[in-house]
């Protein structure tokens, strides 16, 4: 969200490795593979709390764990992004496996690192089960950043500029004040989002639906489009300051459960509750029966 001019400043970040468990029963084809290659880099956004932000990020996690492919992720924030890719990007998350680099667009729906994984490792379990699907999943991801992120980005601005690392404040204030907010301050835009989180939460009723009927949205199992929404909820638990559902909303049981996945792939100490937004008198119900 929005473009770091100038060079990288204040280099802060580390290499953390990640093996997670594989989703699916061991075969000798993917021992292979994996014996056979590098771990995937990928290069994070991270928070003061150590935990990642970019849902975008999220999403490459989710879909290595699917794949069952090492990873390693290279942790930093915002201004760190040039060095981190060597001079490749300076806002772009992106991914590096062996001399390819793959750059995600920055745009609810356009799944470059998911499409490349499913492109280069065919042999491995798909995120998408064929273009039906991958399009259902593209309209349910825009969807969800133009009913959901962007409202709710409005509503944690000035929580998003705090959770980043100290020294991305600035530049973070900066880029989405000129780029983002029209020239409004981040607290002009934050404030007043009492009133309006309760509408928002409306607007995923949708998602509650179709949950109702079925395990997940991918089915009897979890796939990419289980991976692209739930990356949008860890987004949002990595900054907000007030939890966005209340605590008995439908959609927790699936939330919790996407966070558990692959060893508790969705679980980390610098997230932030989601769950035990309150009904004011005169709000509208938070969800249906709610």
């Amino acid at each position: 969200m929005g473009r770091r001019p100038g060079a990288a400043q204040g280099a802060r970040h580390q290499l953390t490795r990640a093996r997670l468990p594989l989703p699916f029963p061991h075969d000798s084809k993917r021992t292979s593979i994996m014996s056979q290659r590098e771990p995937i880099e990928i290069i994070d956004t991270t928070v003061n709390s150590g935990t990642s932000m970019s849902p975008f990020t999220w999403q490459q996690k989710y879909a290595l764990a699917h794949k069952g492919l090492d990873h390693k992720v290279i942790t930093g924030g915002f201004t760190t992004i040039k060095e981190r890719s060597g001079g490749r990007t300076d806002h772009n998350p992106c991914i590096r496996d062996g001399d390819n680099w793959v750059f995600e667009s920055l745009r609810g729906g356009d799944f470059v690192v998911a499409d490349y994984l499913d492109q280069t490792y065919p042999e491995l379990p798909a995120l998408f089960q064929g273009q039906i699907h991958h399009n259902s999943v593209k309209f349910c991801d825009t969807w969800m950043w133009l009913a959901i992120v962007r409202p709710w980005f409005e509503c944690f601005i000035l929580d998003y500029h705090d959770a980043c690392l100290p020294e991305d404040r600035a530049y973070v204030r900066q880029a989405r004040e000129q780029v983002q907010l029209g020239g409004k301050t981040m607290e002009e835009v934050q404030a007043g989002r009492e009133d309006r989180l309760p509408g928002v939460s409306v607007a995923l009723e949708p998602l509650r639906e179709v949950l109702s009927g079925q395990r997940w949205l991918g089915g009897d199992a979890p796939d990419f489009a289980d991976y692209a929404p739930l990356s949008i909820f860890l987004w949002a638990a990595s900054l907000v300051g007030t939890p966005p559902l209340a605590e008995n909303d439908p959609l927790r049981d699936w939330i919790e459960r996407g966070f558990d996945l692959f060893g508790g792939l969705g679980r980390h100490p610098g997230l932030k509750p989601l769950f035990g937004l309150e009904r004011r008198e005169g709000d509208p119900p938070l969800f249906i029966g709610g």
